[in-house]
């Protein structure tokens, strides 16, 4: 799949710009500053986005690589729990 290859959804970004390509992704990612590109979620976008571009992953798992990254610093939802029904097991 070649880097000029479109997300099926543009990925937003916190300043209006969207990523539409993998090519836009892995610029972002070459603009961020050093230290920040060595964060974990950063190096874990960055295989993806390689394994999608050489044909090895989805694009599905570069998108949702490049989105964890970004929303690393977020607070996940908290879900809300359906109460567990007690059962009674009859012998």
């Amino acid at each position: 799949m070649p880097w000029s290859h479109r997300f099926d959804d543009p990925i937003p970004l916190p300043d209006g710009r969207e990523l539409v390509t993998l090519e836009d992704a892995a610029s972002f990612i070459q603009r961020l500053p050093k230290a920040e590109q060595q964060l974990e979620e950063w190096q874990t976008a960055a295989h993806c986005l390689i394994g999608a571009a050489e044909g090895r992953d989805f694009l599905m798992h570069a998108r949702i690589g490049v989105l964890r990254a970004l929303n690393r610093d977020r607070p996940r939802p908290a879900r809300d729990r359906k109460r567990v029904k007690a059962y009674k097991i009859v012998r």
